[in-house]
């Protein structure tokens, strides 16, 4: 069973993270919220950092970070803004497949963009009728002579508007059911590539979410990702490596609130009293923390295991987001209800902060669908 340990250099980039982002993402999280607006100065001083390219391979001019720290970042960047951790993750979410099944001239005519932080990359499988579903899909791409002819549209999609590079998954047979599902690249100035509809959230409401429409989109066969009909199993595959980051984003989430109740207790009179004397209070707290790093164990160990490629990463993936989520939704509640009326206004961001952990149980499959897989993976 592996197993993972945080030493002194997991600690300071942790370290350097941290003040990145409580100094230059904390101070655009409520307006990023607020306006429904990507936060551009977060993700310039995200950039400028070098951090872009943090989990991609230094052939690729990134830092070749492994899954763990890629985690950390996610994590105590999501502790100040969820909003801007999903640029933390998604662009290597969507390059991922690229690196893993691409062409090496896709992969250079791409990747590289990512890395210094000049574009930003997508995610595309989801449909207005196919979320868990993903076979039910019906966007199509058909073969004309040295390109693909794509029609329909994607939905849900992060960073709708703001990537250049967007991985798409469509029927390239639409009678071979999830067998007939390929992935591509397509480019934001493609001809017949067009943003729709942008969605208006509960929550995570500085990353822009929205409808990717294509109307007789040309692409370039050569932008074809892997094998023809293999972009099911690509798109499963790639669930095992997001899933635990949504766990760290979650996971982020929940410290945050932590964070705040901590410090709000302890500042806060009732009864000619400290509010963090009162033993209901301290056993609210314990509670938070301990499910905090239960969940926290469970998401380092998922990356451990996807960093020594070793077997059981769909089981431990599929733990880490389903208990993370959870706990980030539960630890939410109660810091809101910790915080009183302050706490249910924007005056303090733990609404925020539960606002966007709701999300975390949704997408990346819905935790009934990480149930399933769990419940797959013990009975065979």
């Amino acid at each position: 069973m592996a197993s993972f340990s945080l030493d002194a250099e997991h600690d300071a980039f942790r370290a350097s993270v941290r003040a990145l982002a409580e100094t230059h993402i904390a101070p655009h999280a409520a307006l990023a919220d607020e306006t429904e607006k990507f936060p551009e100065r977060s993700w310039r001083a995200w950039c400028a950092a070098g951090f872009a390219g943090l989990a991609f391979p230094e052939a690729l001019g990134g830092q070749g970070a492994g899954a763990l720290v890629h985690a950390i970042a996610v994590e105590e960047v999501a502790r100040v803004c969820a909003s801007s951790s999903l640029f933390v993750f998604i662009p290597k979410m969507s390059c991922g497949l690229l690196l893993s099944h691409g062409s090496q001239e896709l992969i250079e005519r791409v990747v590289p963009r990512v890395v210094t932080g000049e574009c930003l990359a997508s995610y595309c499988l989801s449909e207005a009728n196919a979320g868990s579903d993903v076979s039910a899909m019906r966007t199509t791409a058909v073969r004309d002579g040295d390109t693909y002819v794509l029609n329909g549209a994607k939905s849900w999609i992060t960073g709708a508007g703001e990537s250049h590079f967007y991985t798409v998954f469509c029927k390239t047979d639409p009678e071979a059911g999830h067998r007939g599902i390929s992935a591509f690249v397509i480019e934001a100035d493609a001809a017949g590539f067009s943003v729709g509809k942008m969605e208006r959230k509960m929550g995570m409401r500085g990353s822009p979410t929205g409808e990717i429409i294509f109307n007789d989109c040309v692409v370039p066969a050569a932008n074809l990702i892997g094998e023809l009909g293999r972009g099911f199993y690509y798109a499963m595959g790639a669930l095992d490596g997001s899933r635990p980051l949504v766990g760290a984003q979650a996971l982020g989430i929940a410290q945050g609130a932590l964070d705040t109740a901590v410090a709000y207790v302890q500042e806060r009179e009732q009864f000619g009293s400290k509010i963090a004397e009162f033993q209901g209070v301290r056993f609210m707290l314990a509670d938070m923390a301990a499910q905090i790093e239960a969940a926290r164990l469970l998401v380092y160990r998922a990356c451990s295991l996807l960093d020594e490629g070793g077997t059981g990463t769909a089981m431990a993936s599929a733990s880490a987001k389903l208990f993370a989520s959870d706990t980030a939704m539960n630890v939410t509640t109660d810091v809101v209800q910790l915080l009183g009326g302050v706490g249910y206004t924007r005056e303090m961001p733990a609404e925020r902060m539960m606002r966007d952990a709701k999300v975390t149980q949704i997408y990346e499959g819905t935790n009934q669908i990480q149930r399933i897989v769990i419940a797959k993976e013990l009975l065979g």
